[in-house]
């Protein structure tokens, strides 16, 4: 191939590449390949080495006005910004356009919560069987000390603590950190604690277990969060991170401690934390459009 090949070949080309050299996944080739076929799309066949700047530029914007998410324009860039690596590497092109150029930043989306009431009544569930009991714990344990899915799957017995109500955890680049456990979680345990061995299999040392002994899943989690909220009648779409979600809020909206929430949720940064100050505000608005002499609207 030379320079001036049909750009749909080269596309192809670097598919290929992707595929039989790099080994990607399916999955990961096929976003590759809807990527390019976007830039096609938008350059309207133009040889990709007559590409510059301010057309890439233009197309970003193009995109960015039908409504794409800057996400997803980043990895749309990035997606160009490798095949012209790959072409400068196999092809001899000698610039790349895409270099330099930025997304649009998106409007970070606040995430759900359940109000404290929420939280109560899906809690409130009758603990009449071992596979409740286990939920109650499960789900109070979530709610009590804002875990990870992935904290509460992982979760060995060991790693309780009754005599100081903590519980530890290893997060993400697998750092530890120790938080405390509310009083009603504690009981939840205590009470599941006596069961679990009832259920267990010979070998198995996960805290939390399925029906069949060995360790519950994390989609198995979900499912039984979602069946749970559906029998205390809660309409909003319930899953284990909205508990975490709820945990952070609910305890910023208390405490104004933002650094402590920090730590209780394993956040490397403040700012990834901050995002509950924005629950926080609109949690404070609301009752000030409900309660404010000012606020209130004349009839």
């Amino acid at each position: 191939m030379t320079l001036n090949d049909n750009p749909f070949s080269l596309a192809i080309a670097y598919i290929n590449h992707l595929t039989n050299e790099r080994r990607l996944s399916l999955l990961t080739c096929k976003s590759y390949s809807r990527d390019i076929a976007v830039l096609l799309k938008f350059t309207k066949g133009t040889p990709f080495d007559q590409l510059q700047n301010h057309h890439i530029r233009r197309t970003i914007g193009q995109i960015h006005s039908k409504g794409l998410s800057g996400r997803s324009l980043a990895r749309m860039l990035s997606a160009w910004r490798g095949f012209y690596n790959y072409l400068a590497r196999d092809y001899g092109y000698k610039h790349n356009p895409c270099n330099g150029l930025r997304a649009p930043k998106s409007p970070r989306a606040l995430p759900s919560i359940l109000s404290p009431d929420e939280t109560a009544k899906l809690l409130e569930f009758p603990t009449n069987d071992l596979m409740a009991l286990r939920d109650k714990a499960m789900f109070e344990l979530l709610y009590s000390s804002g875990l990870r899915l992935t904290e509460l799957v992982n979760l060995k017995p060991a790693d309780l603590d009754f005599s100081n109500e903590t519980v530890l955890l290893v997060g993400k680049g697998n750092k530890t950190r120790i938080v405390p456990v509310g009083k009603q979680a504690i009981e939840a345990l205590r009470e599941w604690m006596k069961q679990r061995t009832t259920l267990i299999k010979p070998g198995e040392v996960a805290l939390f277990l399925s029906r069949y002994g060995k360790g519950i899943s994390s989609r198995s989690v979900g499912q039984l969060l979602k069946i749970r909220a559906a029998q205390q009648g809660i309409s909003t779409n319930v899953h284990p991170h909205i508990l975490r979600h709820s945990f952070a809020s609910h305890l910023l909206q208390s405490s104004s401690d933002l650094r402590a929430v920090q730590e209780m949720l394993g956040h490397a940064s403040i700012s990834t934390t901050q995002i509950y100050t924005h629950l926080d505000f609109q949690h404070l608005a609301k009752i000030y459009d409900a309660t404010h002499p000012r606020a209130k609207k004349k009839n």
